[in-house]
């Protein structure tokens, strides 16, 4: 039986948590057994999994889930069905033509391309780790499309725990190797986790479908040209945008190397801000995953039974819901970020540019619900318009950026940041125009914000004053966390605005 969008987006958020969770103790085990040297390697490998899943896999994922939504809106289960085989036949056809491109090349990609010979193994090992994740995605989406999100949720749940086992497994067993060795096991950690994911779910899938196969289907063709209006500008926006981020994490380090440093002490800096930073910024994306996959395909019903008025409703209440919790998340993590990446990473150097990042990261959270609505209702290529213009100025920016003397990594920062309030200003023009959204600033920004800025404020005093008082760092973070957590929330019940109705709205969305 589907859940209702509040047990949903409860449930896939407790999910999102926990993996984010376990997901970030992987990340500390990991960057203390590799160091951040291979790290950087690793993520100079990874916007190739990236690319490679949106030239193939992206957009029949978001065309599964939102036909499959659009269905069984209107009771037309075995369209459904049909839509996810649809999908899983174009995801193979994709998947062998690019493999067949991407194999042979894998070592004038990883030396003229990605500037380091050390990737080619990774990036052929990413080859059946895309096969399996892609349909492994198909399926999930298709569990989310129909309101059913308890068989992602547990895969979800045993995914993480396999992936960081193996990973960790197969480095505990076999190091000390060479670089390019170590991110090949790594990535044979990641296979061995996906084989697990994609095989439950299309076992899940299969006996959830056999249940549901009334209704009268649709028309093969029609059903390919549908599923192709969507999958295409989905995927080829996933795709220049992913290229421009590959360009972006190739870019880094050479302009490091070219402003006078070395390559190993390049890749480390790189390493560091990829792979211990802004992991620990981005925990809070949690709760804004599970809203969104929540979000799409109940926005893709509504459009489907031409309710404009519950779309309104819908995207004011997801707004609401991601600026309560993503903005006081955003504002104490970057008090508290550079003391918890220096106890857990063991890195001086992590946390570095914490408060920009911080931003950043709210930011693109913000703009993340707003191009989940505008996909749920249909306009994939507004969407991929506006991602694209954002891609091109921040590759730009971080080109012109990091090429000034002395600016290093502020400069990336800075280009990510400019890009980002660029973003969410072209999505939410784009929104108000499609369904005459109105913006509602006090609710929104300001009373969410004044709290966050208060709590961070405070809690920024009394963290000095704690270690001061001999408490550790560690020890510090989790009181202060707990403490702001509270001012904050207590700023906002005395501004009138947290009230049980309100705080349910992103999930009732």
């Amino acid at each position: 039986m589907p859940m209702s969008a509040l047990q949903s987006t409860v449930l896939l958020t407790v999910v999102s948590l926990f993996s984010q969770a376990v997901g970030f103790v992987y990340r500390v085990f990991l960057s203390r057994m590799v160091g951040s040297e291979v790290m950087g390697l690793y993520h100079l490998v990874l916007p190739v999994s990236s690319v490679l899943m949106s030239l193939t896999a992206v957009g029949f994922t978001v065309a599964c889930s939102n036909l499959s939504a659009r269905y069984r809106a209107t009771g037309n289960f075995k369209a459904a069905a049909q839509a996810v085989k649809t999908c899983i036949g174009g995801f193979l056809c994709a998947f062998g033509a690019v493999a067949l491109i991407a194999a042979p090349l894998s070592d004038a990609i990883s030396v003229h391309l990605l500037g380091d010979a050390r990737s080619r193994l990774g990036i052929l090992l990413l080859l059946p780790c895309v096969l399996l994740t892609g349909l492994e995605n198909i399926h999930k989406h298709s569990f989310y499309g129909s309101g059913n999100v308890r068989p992602p949720a547990f895969t979800e749940v045993c995914e993480q725990v396999i992936r960081a086992g193996a990973v960790l497994g197969l480095l505990w067993v076999f190091l000390p190797q060479s670089p390019e060795r170590t991110v090949g096991l790594i990535v044979c950690g990641m296979i061995l986790c996906e084989i697990f994911s994609a095989v439950t779910l299309t076992l899940l899938y299969r006996r959830f479908a056999g249940k549901h196969a009334t209704g009268e289907g649709t028309d093969r063709k029609a059903l390919r040209r549908n599923v192709l209006h969507i999958a295409i500008p989905i995927g080829w926006t996933a795709l220049l945008g992913n290229l421009m981020s590959c360009a972006t994490s190739v870019i880094i380090p050479q302009r490091l190397v070219r402003a006078g440093q070395d390559v190993s002490s390049a890749m480390s800096q790189f390493g560091v801000l990829c792979g211990m930073t802004m992991p620990l910024l981005t925990l809070p994306t949690a709760f804004i995953s599970a809203m969104g996959l929540v979000l799409l395909p109940r926005l893709a019903r509504s459009a489907a039974l031409g309710r404009a008025d519950l779309c309104r409703q819908q995207a004011d209440r997801a707004i609401t819901a991601a600026s309560f919790f993503i903005l006081p998340s955003a504002v104490l993590l970057s008090v508290l970020a550079p003391p918890l990446a220096r106890t857990l990473f063991q890195e001086e150097t992590a946390g570095q540019f914490a408060l920009p990042l911080a931003a950043t990261v709210a930011l693109s959270c913000l703009e993340s619900v707003l191009a989940v609505c505008l996909n749920g209702l249909g306009k994939q290529t507004i969407t991929a318009r506006n991602r694209l213009i954002c891609g091109a100025v921040q590759l730009f920016l971080t080109w012109q950026r990091m090429g000034v003397p002395g600016v290093g990594l502020q400069g990336y920062v800075e280009a990510l940041l400019i890009s980002t309030v660029l973003g969410l200003l072209l999505h939410w023009r784009s929104l108000h125009r499609a369904i005459g959204l109105k913006a509602r600033p006090f609710l929104w920004l300001i009373a969410p914000g004044l709290s966050s800025l208060l709590a961070g404020l405070c809690v920024n005093l009394l963290f000095s004053v704690l270690t001061r008082a001999g408490l550790s760092e560690g020890a510090g973070c989790l009181v202060n966390l707990i403490f702001g957590t509270a001012l904050y929330l207590c700023s906002m019940t005395a501004q009138g605005v947290l009230r049980p109705s309100t705080a349910d709205a992103g999930a009732s969305a």
